[in-house]
């Protein structure tokens, strides 16, 4: 395994990282299932594993600490998130107040409940899941800062902020003197690729590692979805049946695009899956690819994604089908800034 530099953290993590979003209620609720499956990644080389306190209702953190118990723990770089509220999820649209946010507030109560559920002393990447255009960047990074201190958290980065966020945020540490955001964590995949304009190019310049998630676009190309496969009604398709609606124009070209993907893949002797991982570890900006697994299969079948090289005219087949820069569903993984809500644009 060829560890690489987590931005500016000192860390040395592992090019694939596993990510412990569909253990728990979200997706597999067998506890003991969902350890087999992280030793496994461990065995192999992962050494990089990736959570959120908002995964399950906290679940995953739980399933999460019960695999590192012992000595495992010291060799793993353990990263989770705040941000979201617990109840209710991400997608709640009845929040208590001060139970979920960027706050000082909440960022040091949601810490030390992470630190609970996943039974340990430390972590070693904190990351504030979504921006928060309430809270003021230094009031969020001062209660970073602290937590550093503290010895709660080793680093801490961030989750689909903007590029001006992170801009913002590095002048904010500048000159209040606090410790920066070490990493940004977007979407990207052959399917979503705005970051490569802005976002990826200013991670660069700021020294911030970047752990993309979802690189198999929510399983788009995994393989499973393909013309002949017909829809189907388990894992993430059960929980967002309109994302995968294959009457929808938009899917319907993903489709079309997976069949001339599977032909580049087959031609180079790899899978659909294999393909799309090494595709987003060549750019040079990216340190890790967060894998989500739900059961072991979905594991064993990335394994080894890290080290297949693609050739620049692979690359430049797929730049073909989509440009760079380019997203196919132009809304997809990006956040939204709330300057566009109707309150802002009116008097």
């Amino acid at each position: 395994m060829n560890y690489r530099p987590l931005g500016r953290s000192g860390m040395l993590v592992s090019p694939l990282c596993l990510g412990n979003m569909m253990f728990g209620s979200w997706g597999n609720t067998d506890h003991d299932d969902c350890v087999r499956i992280i030793d496994r990644a461990l065995d192999h080389g992962i050494n990089f594993v990736d959570t959120a306190d908002v995964y399950s209702a906290g679940e995953s953190e739980v399933i999460t600490g019960k695999a590192l118990k012992g000595a495992k723990r010291d060799g793993v770089v353990l990263a989770t998130k705040c941000h979201f509220p617990l109840e209710g999820g991400p997608f709640s649209t009845n929040r208590v107040p001060n139970t979920w946010g960027n706050s000082r507030r909440y960022i040091i109560k949601a810490c030390d409940d992470s630190l609970r559920r996943l039974g340990t002393d430390w972590i070693d990447l904190y990351q504030l899941h979504r921006p928060d255009p309430l809270v003021p960047i230094e009031e969020s990074l001062s209660a970073l800062n602290d937590l550093v201190h503290m010895g709660k958290i080793r680093a801490f980065g961030c989750s689909t902020f903007p590029a001006e966020y992170l801009v913002e945020a590095a002048w904010a540490a500048d000159k209040h003197n606090l410790i920066p955001f070490s990493t940004e964590q977007p979407p990207y995949s052959i399917f979503v690729r705005w970051i490569e304009r802005d976002l990826l190019p200013t991670c660069q310049k700021l020294n911030m590692g970047t752990l993309v998630w979802s690189p198999l676009n929510g399983g788009w190309l995994s393989g499973i979805y393909r013309k002949s496969a017909g829809p189907r009604s388990e894992g993430r398709a059960a929980r967002a049946p309109a994302r995968y609606d294959l009457a929808d124009p938009a899917n319907q070209q993903k489709i079309e695009l997976v069949e001339s993907l599977v032909g580049i893949a087959d031609s180079i002797g790899v899978t659909l899956a294999h393909l799309s991982l090494a595709w987003v570890l060549h750019h040079p900006g990216v340190t890790s690819a967060i894998i989500g697994p739900r059961v072991m299969d979905h594991l064993t079948t990335l394994l080894g994604a890290q080290d297949i090289s693609l050739s620049s005219e692979v690359l430049d087949k797929i730049d073909a089908l989509v440009a760079p820069g380019r997203t196919v569903t132009p809304d997809e993984a990006r956040w939204e800034t709330p300057a566009l809500s109707r309150r802002n644009r009116r008097v």
